[in-house]
């Protein structure tokens, strides 16, 4: 399959990537990060055409905000979300560093089950040390530990979501059996902190295998459905997005957005907001400015990434733009192409369903019998 159009993705957790950005929400403070009023944005974000939402995450109360709170897991607001969209992709933020990855697994084939597969997982890190406490896991301070860990726990997942074969589900009332015993796999993976033996408590995704998204440089691009790269130039993303390309089958650019709003500036909104505290350079490619002046680097990128993930400064002001201005225009030109009823993530994505590896296993071994 090829991939068809350049694929917009929105990260939608919080008030927006600026840490001030709840100074400006439009909504009064017992809203924040509640599952109605995330469904409420992801119903606005499907119907302007995104390919796919993101849910960040972590153990740790989210933001800057006066009175931090904890918020309700990504999995579990993705799945309320689920119930209120039809074609709209969803992809939970779950870090793994401390995380069990059968857990882990086991959540997201639920989604995958919930959404009628449009389920994706964005491998993310857990950096701060008060994360261990919070899980009552040892400290995982090396940067290259927290990586093995994400690189572990994909390799689990992948594994687990294999572990049932698309048939082993029998469910014969003639019979009284519900699954055939010998369609289920266990797995065998030892690292070196855990292992697990499987095999899955949940029947394998509808996907076969969820969208995995995630840094190449933290997890194998092998590992990865759609690589994450970033840059703080068109140079240094497509130079980026090439090197990740020879690896993994996608690959999706983190861009930073601020949009001119009919009652100020781009530039004025972020002043305004930089009067209380920075917005912290994430290495990330920045746009600061109008929502035309956007599309025509969207247009740019398309010609190196497949697809994008935006991070608005403030949802509640820019998103609207978004959906108002820069989707239509990308539409009229023929660069963006909405997610169609009843289409999988992987179908939207232009990605094969992958082969069961232990069924294909088999298939292989029987024709070397011959």
């Amino acid at each position: 399959m090829t991939s068809p159009a350049l694929h917009l993705a929105v990260e939608i957790d919080g008030e927006g990537a600026h840490p001030a950005a709840w100074r400006r929400a439009d909504h009064s403070p017992d809203q924040l990060l509640t599952p109605r009023r995330v469904a409420r944005v992801a119903a606005v974000a499907e119907n302007a055409g995104f390919t796919l939402i993101t849910l960040d995450d972590g153990v740790l109360p989210p933001g800057a905000s006066p009175d931090p709170v904890g918020r309700i897991g990504a999995v579990e607001r993705a799945a309320f979300v689920a119930a209120s969209t039809s074609t709209i992709g969803i992809a939970p933020v779950v870090p793994v560093t401390y995380a069990e990855p059968f857990h882990v697994s086991s959540q997201l084939a639920s989604l995958d089950h919930i959404s009628a597969g449009r389920a994706g997982w964005v491998v993310a890190e857990e950096e701060r040390p008060e994360a261990a406490r919070a899980w009552g896991r040892p400290l995982v301070a090396d940067a290259e530990a927290r990586a093995r860990e994400s690189r572990d726990g994909v390799e689990v997942a992948r594994a687990l979501w294999d572990s049932w074969e698309d048939d082993a589900v029998v469910r014969s009332v003639a019979t009284s059996r519900y699954l055939d015993r010998e369609r289920l796999h266990y797995i065998d993976f030892t690292g070196e902190t855990y292992a697990v033996k499987g095999p899955a408590i949940v029947p394998r995704p509808p996907q076969g295998q969820l969208v995995v998204l995630g840094r190449p440089d933290r997890v194998t691009g092998a590992r990865l459905d759609v690589a994450l790269v970033e840059g703080r130039d068109l140079t240094s993303v497509a130079t980026a997005a090439a090197a990740a390309a020879a690896g993994t089958p996608r690959v999706f650019a983190e861009v930073e957005v601020a949009l001119d709003t009919p009652d100020a500036t781009a530039t004025e909104r972020v002043a305004d907001l930089e009067r209380h505290t920075s917005w912290s350079d994430r290495g990330r490619l920045r746009h600061i400015g109008s929502a035309h002046q956007l599309v025509s680097l969207l247009a740019e990128l398309s010609s190196h990434v497949d697809g994008v993930r935006l991070h608005p400064l403030v949802l509640d002001e820019d998103l609207p733009v978004l959906s108002r201005l820069v989707l239509p225009a990308l539409s009229d030109r023929r660069l963006v192409a909405r997610p169609l009823p009843g289409t999988s993530l992987r179908s939207t994505l232009g990605l094969e369903r992958p082969a069961n590896r232990f069924a294909a296993a088999a298939v292989a071994a029987q024709e070397d019998a011959r």
